[in-house]
């Protein structure tokens, strides 16, 4: 059994036939795979980024699904980027996509030691302006993100579902 190679590696292919290929060396590759990995930890691993890939592929095609609210612009006060992601979802009822989610954590460990991090975010950045900057990048984490890339996120973070969102709304036309 052939180990599936990760996602970031690249595979040198080549357009050549040539009889050396008839002639792999099996038992080099066994001896290998012996001394790096079992054959029960490769059945596991392919299944695992299998089923990862494909769960992101399900998950991107649900998120792309999700209409984007037409009526946005409450005013939400806020401290940090992710209790304004926070009070968003529950004022639309709809989930942020893993991307935005993985943003705004990142956004407010970025200020953890600036020269302004005691401030309230709110009184930075105005709110209206913040909520349409996080639905901006709503619309293009739904439209253009490819599950390829974050299933790789979700390979290397077992704790990726922390950051998917558990709000199902009801879909207007679902895919049949």
């Amino acid at each position: 059994m052939k180990r599936a190679l990760p996602f970031n590696e690249q595979v040198d292919v080549s357009s050549d036939e040539s009889s050396s290929s008839d002639e792999y060396d099996h038992k080099a590759e066994s001896e290998q795979m012996n001394n790096n990995i079992t054959g029960d930890e490769v059945v596991d691993e392919l299944v695992s980024e299998e089923t990862i890939l494909r769960k992101a592929r399900m998950y991107q095609e649900y998120m792309k699904m999700v209409p984007m609210p037409t009526k946005t612009g409450c005013l939400i006060p806020y401290t940090s980027w992710r209790g304004l992601a926070e009070s968003i979802k529950m004022q639309y009822g709809q989930p942020l996509h893993y991307l935005t989610n993985l943003c705004m954590k990142q956004w407010d460990q970025m200020r953890h030691g600036a020269e302004n991090e005691d401030e309230q975010l709110d009184m930075l950045i105005h709110p209206t302006k913040a909520e349409s900057i996080i639905w901006r990048m709503e619309e293009v984490n739904r439209r253009t993100a490819s599950p390829v890339y974050f299933a790789r996120l979700w390979l290397a973070d077992p704790m990726y579902h922390a950051y998917i969102d558990a709000i199902f709304p009801k879909l207007q036309d679902p895919p049949k």
